[in-house]
Formats: C-alpha cells, sequence, structure tokens
C-alpha cells in the first residue's frame, strides 16, 4: 500500500550488543581481553551474527517502511558501537544477511557511542550498557536497558509496543509523592490535580513518534498497536491518565491499569513485542514474558545512582 502523506522519521539508535547476541565474544573480551577479542571477531566474520533481544523490534520496525512505502521511510534505525571499524565488519556483515535496512553506523573503538546518539537526531537509544543509557537519557533522549529474555520472537505482523507510566511517558512527580507519603498522599494527589495534565516522561516523544506513523495507515489499518501498562488503579489515577493524553493530543490503543499487580502474567496477555519500565523489580516480572527494557530515570533510580 501507499500512504498519501510524508511523515518525519522515526529514529531508534541501537547498540551491537542489542541487535546481535555477542555473547561469546563479549566473553572473550571479559577472559582474554581486547586482542583476543579482536583476532576472535576477525576469524569469524564471515560467520553471521545470531539475532539479539532486540532484533524482532528493529525487523518490525523497518517492516514498516515496506508497509507504508514512504520516502525516506518512517522508522531510521543507526547502529552505534563499541567495536572498532575493523572488528564491526562482522556486525555489518550479520546485518546484510540478516536484511536488515541499517546503513549508518559509528564505530567508537572502545568508547562509549553515546555522544553520537544526539548528532544522528535519535528519539529512543536501546543498549545493553547501562551506563551509556543513563548518560542518553541525561541528554534528554529516550533510553533503555535491553534486558536478556527468554521470551521466544513472535511470527505476528502487528508491532506492539507497550510502556508503563510514571517516569516513562509521565514524569516521575506522582510516583515521588507515593513513595515520599503514601498511597492516600498519592490518591489525594491525582484527584486534585485530575484535570492538570502531567508531564512528559522521557518516552513521550517516543509514542508520539509512533503515533504519527499510525496515523499514515488507513483507519483501523495500521500494522502497529501502543499499550500502557501501569501499576496505576482507581478513578483518580485512571482520570489523570486519560486527560493528560487528551491533552498531549495522543491515543493509546489499550490501557492496563493494575492497581499494583504484577505485571508479567499481564504482559504475557498483552503479546506485546517490547515492554518500556522504570522500575527494576517490573522489568524482571516482564522478561520472561516479553522483551524488556529497564529505564533508569526518576526516583525508583535515584538511589541506585548514588
Amino acid at each position: 500500500m501507499k500512504a498519501a502523506a510524508r511523515i518525519d522519521p522515526f529514529v531508534v539508535a541501537i547498540s551491537s550488543r542489542a541487535l546481535f547476541n555477542l555473547d561469546e565474544s563479549h566473553r572473550v573480551f571479559e577472559e582474554e581481553g581486547l586482542d583476543a577479542y579482536q583476532a576472535y571477531q576477525i576469524k569469524h566474520e564471515d560467520e553471521p551474527l545470531q539475532p539479539g533481544d532486540a532484533f524482532p523490534l528493529v525487523q518490525k520496525l523497518l517492516k514498516l517502511n515496506k508497509q507504508l512505502q514512504l520516502e525516506p521511510g518512517p522508522v531510521q534505525v543507526i547502529l552505534l558501537s563499541r567495536n572498532s571499524a575493523d572488528t564491526g565488519l562482522r556486525v555489518f556483515k550479520s546485518i546484510e544477511y540478516h536484511k536488515l535496512d541499517i546503513t549508518r553506523a559509528a564505530f567508537c573503538s572502545g568508547e562509549s557511542p553515546y555522544r553520537y546518539i544526539s548528532a544522528f537526531k535519535s528519539h529512543l537509544f536501546l543498549s545493553a550498557d547501562g551506563s551509556d543509557v543513563r548518560r542518553a537519557l541525561d541528554s534528554g533522549v529516550a533510553a533503555a536497558t535491553i534486558l536478556p529474555s527468554g521470551r521466544p520472537s513472535t511470527d505476528k505482523d502487528i508491532l506492539k509496543v507497550a510502556f508503563d507510566g510514571d517516569a516513562v511517558l509521565f514524569s516521575d512527580e506522582s510516583e515521588r509523592v507515593f513513595r515520599e507519603k503514601g498511597l492516600d498522599a498519592f490518591t489525594k494527589n491525582e484527584k486534585r490535580k485530575a484535570e492538570k495534565p502531567m508531564t512528559g516522561g522521557p518516552f513521550k516523544p517516543v509514542l508520539a513518534a509512533l503515533q504519527q506513523i499510525q496515523t499514515a495507515f488507513p483507519t483501523g489499518e495500521a500494522p502497529l498497536r501502543t499499550c500502557l501498562v501501569t501499576a496505576r488503579g482507581g478513578t483518580p489515577a485512571y482520570e489523570r491518565v486519560v486527560r493528560t493524553l487528551r491533552d498531549w493530543k495522543i491515543r493509546i490503543d489499550e490501557a492496563l491499569f493494575l492497581n499494583g499487580d504484577d505485571k508479567g502474567e499481564v504482559l504475557r496477555a498483552c503479546d506485546a513485542d517490547v515492554f518500556f519500565d522504570d522500575q527494576q523489580g517490573h522489568c524482571d516480572s516482564a522478561r520472561s514474558h516479553v522483551a524488556t527494557g529497564h529505564v533508569p530515570h526518576g526516583v525508583a533510580n535515584e538511589r541506585a545512582e548514588e
């Protein structure tokens, strides 16, 4: 099908360890050092790397370009890697082998590639390195640490992206009230501010970019769905979420309000391709059911960063 309108590209920067399974070569680096790692990658550079935990997500995002047939494509993926250009040849050959439309990359020879995230105008950064992710968030870019997951990839045609609410889509203002003063104070705060929209969290621009892609398809035909999975519950907390999304003029396809219940089983039923959450406990519950990105942002992560 061909869409009529041009849309701004959604730019995703991803590390090589999030895109491909580099466990064996990383083990060589950890146990034997850089020289052994370089020799290993060169020796095996004609052996394609197997998909990593974020591979199915990237594959489905890039598939949207073929479905919309727009120039430029609505999704652009940039590879950011600590490999050198020499050892990175195996990564690029693997990209070609798996037929991924990724043509831009930064190979940084052991240095952190985070400084190129903004230079490529990225909306989202996915990495297996938590320190790079925190730097990206500090620079104002949505970012998540992709966690190892036992979930098999799905062959379904629809891409479904799930988000936590507070400190991910929304700011952590309300979460701070809950942690500092308790549930009653949180509920009173949400009731008092029911008509005051929350400010956006780091992933608000990601949700907005995905909606722009959705609207390029005919109504009801977008192979892309978004989902909110939040520990919020009760009318005041629910109402503020609804009013906030209305104010942002952003529609979300599915909204699950769990009132503190465990998210794992719900996410399994949701059948999302990826889930982003700021709390490590929720991520640990989710990762066996869905590819999971930990967002080290907000009050829940402040103590861990001290």
